[in-house]
């Protein structure tokens, strides 16, 4: 049901999702509120950029899973570039995994793409008055420092990767080449093959064999919370 309120101007929103259906979904709900507006949506992170720098929107929702760079990288950019812009993620990805990373390069709230629109729209209007929005769940697990205890002992030492380690770790359990890697993040297969020796020796995995095979398992597990 749509919010009216007479008294303050609609705020601006931006949306940066790789799925059409998401971005379509996001917009009716949020145009549903009558003091808040989409005023663009991407699937592109360079679009984004210019787009976010031009509309100056009050709040951007962003996914982790981008095409080319990770949202990681874009939350990092637009915080560089302006450090009072307020950021939600919506992701499918693990929290206990993810969200540590988007508020530490500065996002204000995570939320899943399984939680209700009710919750989706609390987490708007609570960063957009300004304060930040997790799960109680992973606010314990922070506050206490169990985020890895989630996961098998494998799947916690992801925790060991740099943001784009990570990006490279869940693009191979997705079955992406090392060539596709290299094109999807415009760095050369020299460098990508550089990030899975670092994946391997932090992982303790003696070949790509054992690589994969983490990688396939640490996905599944993250689909299967």
């Amino acid at each position: 049901m749509a919010t009216e309120n007479t008294s303050n101007p609609q705020r601006t929103i931006y949306l940066v999702d790789d799925h059409p259906l998401v971005r379509d979904w996001l917009s009716r709900l949020i145009n549903a509120e009558g003091d808040l507006k989409v005023c663009g949506d991407t699937d592109k992170v360079d679009d984004a950029i210019q787009e976010i720098q031009r509309l100056k929107p009050n709040l951007v929702i962003i996914d982790i899973g981008l095409r080319g760079r990770s949202g990681i990288e874009l939350i990092r950019f637009l915080k560089d570039q302006n450090s009072d812009e307020l950021i939600l993620v919506l992701s499918t990805h693990d929290e206990t995994v993810y969200a540590h990373r988007a508020l530490k390069a500065g996002a204000r709230g995570y939320v899943n793409k399984r939680e209700t629109t009710e919750r989706v729209i609390q987490a708007i209007r609570r960063i957009l008055s300004g304060g930040m929005f997790i799960s109680e769940a992973l606010a314990e697990s922070l506050a206490l420092g169990l985020s890895q205890n989630r996961h098998p002992t494998w799947a916690g030492d992801v925790n060991l990767l740099s943001d784009r380690e990570l990006e490279v770790f869940r693009l191979l359990a997705m079955g992406r080449e090392t060539s596709e890697i290299a094109k999807d993040l415009s760095v050369s297969l020299k460098t990508v093959q550089s990030y899975c020796a670092r994946i391997k020796e932090k992982l303790n995995l003696r070949n790509a064999t054992e690589l994969l095979q983490a990688a396939t398992r640490w996905f599944d597990a993250q689909n299967s919370l």
